[in-house]
């Protein structure tokens, strides 16, 4: 999947993501009264505003862009309704052929990684059939639990020919109070950066 994401920026000549991460009171009011007369003042209505500004923004920048990043706790304050919502963008976005990031930033024990990787990238078997929930292309990944909650995603990028962004020092203020210190004279970030080098050896590309 990173080959068709360098591909795509290759042929857009643009090394950059659009961020899909909405919030309600900056939906402009005629796409608000919109869904609300559709739906009602609810989260459904929330939701389907949400949706209707995320594929007007698709709509004016596809042909200009390489991939998107929605930021899936944006969707997910608003319930099921705003999952759905996330579903429906990352589903619109790949009708457009862009690649789909999932700012997700997922990361537990073993068992649990395993369920978001199968969520995210992977697919769940039902009966006899098998489903790809939220099937995005990339997924973002915490490893600050270590190799047992990378794993998992890794695993299923193999499988599915996806891919990951797994974090190491991230922007927020208060990063560094723990991504900053020492060990063995060198921040914790630096030894995390080695080991993702370590994980991703086998799966570049």
């Amino acid at each position: 999947m990173i080959n068709k994401l360098v591909k795509k920026i290759q042929e857009t000549g643009a090394p950059i993501v659009v961020g899909l991460d909405p919030k309600l009171d900056f939906i402009p009011k005629s796409v608000q009264k919109e869904a609300f007369d559709e739906y009602g003042v609810t989260l459904e209505g929330a939701a389907e505003a949400i949706f209707r500004f995320n594929k007007a923004i698709v709509d004016a920048t596809y042909d200009l862009i390489p991939a998107v990043k929605p930021q899936i706790a944006m969707y997910e304050q608003y319930g099921i309704p705003g999952l759905i919502a996330y579903e429906k963008t990352v589903s619109y976005c790949q009708e457009k052929d862009l690649v789909v990031i999932g700012d997700i930033k997922r990361g537990d024990i073993g068992s649990t990684s395993l369920s978001y990787a199968a969520a995210h990238l992977g697919s769940v078997k039902v009966g006899d059939k098998t489903f790809a929930p939220f099937h995005e292309d990339f997924c973002t990944v915490n490893p600050y639990l270590g190799s047992d909650g990378v794993n998992p995603f890794i695993d299923v990028c193999k499988k599915e020919k996806k891919g990951i962004f797994v974090l190491v020092k991230t922007s927020n203020p208060s990063s560094g109070e723990f991504q900053d210190r020492l060990i063995d004279g060198r921040p914790l970030y630096e030894w995390v950066g080695e080991k993702v080098n370590e994980w991703g050896a086998d799966v570049m590309g």
